[in-house]
């Protein structure tokens, strides 16, 4: 045996001779504390992650391990800690409660109630950090999420255990896209945890009852980290709302994370970092803000059927200044996603709503994340979007375009009409491939602009009406046959015909 392999053996042996006792005997001085975030001399056998206890009341977590001092951020009302405080380590890790009874409440970052009812009752708790499942537990993801949002079932479908960008500047609907996604989710059989960091109380609030107003909180857990809770709080929210959405996922339940947004949880964790004196880099952020935000998103997963079978489906938001995808934390979030749905600030305010980018928005799992139906459809629908945006800018020499290119782009602006979609109007399957379907094969190309709106809304609403079984077929089987789509000719044709 060669000395190297005989000093790889010795460190072995050592390492797994040693075991790690921590020791909540183990007490430190808090040398100041300031915004929720605290430093400590002492507690030399402290563990990053662990529970310290002051004895002035109070807990806090610790997030920097330095050779002299710890940090930790206060889990609570930080104001009665002062210099001097002594803290012991308590040996247990950060967690929240968690519980069936989440669901229809709205808490802080620890699991404490908001909405003036009683306490969440559990004797089970999931730590706040954990390490994110490894690959030969998951499976590839290919359910697809049913959002409602005709533009994203058909151009940039979304499936279960994905992680999906939104991003855009602010006021481009990006909160009200997500909450009419968690209203779609009630026939879905898929559970939502609505995480909403550094926002105004007011904005919480409306969020609630929209929510409420809709039959959506049953299903839904919130947690609120507003901006005038304290920095610690906004950077501990989408962890600890993660650790909720893994109790469901263990359970084996379709589970979706909206983090509302992560641009703020980014601040927030600055702030946490400059207080801790850590090295400021680009933008001031620390150098560690990347895996901030990819330990978060890796626990988004599909598991294979021996580990449940559940899934947990990221929707991470980001706001940008101007239109700019290419700063700091845009660019971190984006190479970690599968994806993102990007919302214009010109289309928006153009009327366009949702004013969903389809050109420069993608989804990486893409088709496989389709049903079959919408596959069926939306291929052609593509194809004329494609073909419209290269000829838009020829539009207004219309009276000199050929017969053809007339045609593409009398498509391409009815097709584009039919992508919008108000508040709170949300589509299942069998609606938005009939819709689809007609506009594709160009029986809306007869109407008016002004009309396809209208009419979109009355052939729906027959729709249901009429055939409530070939709607009821459509949506369990997701598959368009030769049979269904003869109905659906003759149905649509007869609409027109009641138009004209």
């Amino acid at each position: 045996m060669s000395i190297l392999d005989q000093y790889i053996k010795d460190i072995e042996k050592e390492l797994t001779s040693r075991t790690s006792i921590i020791s909540p005997q183990d007490t430190g001085k808090v040398v100041f504390v300031t915004d929720g975030v605290v430093r400590l001399t002492g507690l030399d056998d402290i563990t990053y992650g662990e529970m310290i206890e002051f004895s002035s009341g109070g807990q806090a977590m610790v997030i920097d391990l330095l050779q002299d001092e710890v940090g930790a951020i206060v889990l609570g009302d930080y104001l009665h800690i002062k210099s001097g405080d002594t803290a012991r380590a308590t040996g247990k890790v950060a967690s929240v409660p968690v519980a069936d009874e989440l669901l229809g409440r709205v808490v802080d970052a620890l699991g404490h109630p908001l909405d003036s009812k009683e306490k969440i009752k559990t004797t089970q708790f999931n730590p706040i950090e954990k390490i994110a499942h490894g690959v030969v537990s998951r499976k590839s993801v290919s359910v697809p999420l049913q959002t409602g949002i005709k533009s994203i079932d058909a151009l940039i479908p979304v499936g279960r255990g994905q992680r999906e960008l939104i991003i855009g500047d602010r006021g481009t609907g990006k909160t009200t896209l997500v909450l009419d996604i968690i209203r779609n989710q009630k026939k879905e059989n898929v559970i939502c945890v609505y995480c909403a960091i550094g926002q105004r109380n007011s904005k919480i609030a409306s969020a609630v009852e929209y929510l409420r107003a809709h039959d959506a909180l049953d299903y839904t857990v919130i947690v609120s980290a507003s901006a005038s809770d304290p920095a610690s709080m906004q950077y501990l929210a989408p962890y600890s709302a993660t650790a909720m959405a893994e109790y469901f996922l263990e359970k084996g339940k379709d589970v979706v994370v909206i983090y509302d947004d992560l641009s703020k949880h980014a601040y927030a964790y600055r702030q946490v970092s400059l207080i801790l004196r850590r090295p400021a880099g680009r933008e001031a952020y620390p150098g560690d803000v990347f895996y901030l935000h990819s330990r978060l998103l890796e626990r988004a997963c599909r598991l294979n059927e021996k580990y449940g079978g559940g899934s947990i489906t990221a929707l991470p938001i980001i706001e940008t200044l101007s239109g700019d995808v290419s700063a700091y934390i845009p660019t971190n979030v984006i190479s970690i996603t599968d994806g993102q749905i990007f919302l214009d600030a010109d289309l928006f305010n153009s009327g366009l709503k949702p004013a969903i980018n389809v050109g420069i928005s993608v989804s990486r799992v893409g088709g496989s994340a389709q049903t079959k139906a919408m596959k069926q459809v939306s291929g052609r629908l593509k194809l004329d979007l494609a073909q419209y945006r290269s000829m838009e800018a020829f539009s207004q020499f219309e009276s000199e375009l050929d017969e053809e290119t007339k045609k593409q782009l009398n498509r391409g602006a009815r097709v584009t009409q039919i992508l919008k979609q108000n508040k709170g109007d949300v589509y299942d399957l069998a609606s938005q491939v009939a819709i689809i379907w007609a506009s594709t094969n160009g029986y809306l190309d007869v109407l008016k602009l002004i009309d396809v709106e209208e009419f979109e809304k009355k052939c729906i609403s027959q729709l249901h009406v009429r055939m409530p079984e070939w709607i009821a077929k459509l949506n369990s089987e997701k598959v368009l046959s030769k049979e269904m789509e003869e109905e659906l000719k003759k149905f649509i044709e007869q609409q027109i015909q009641l138009t004209q």
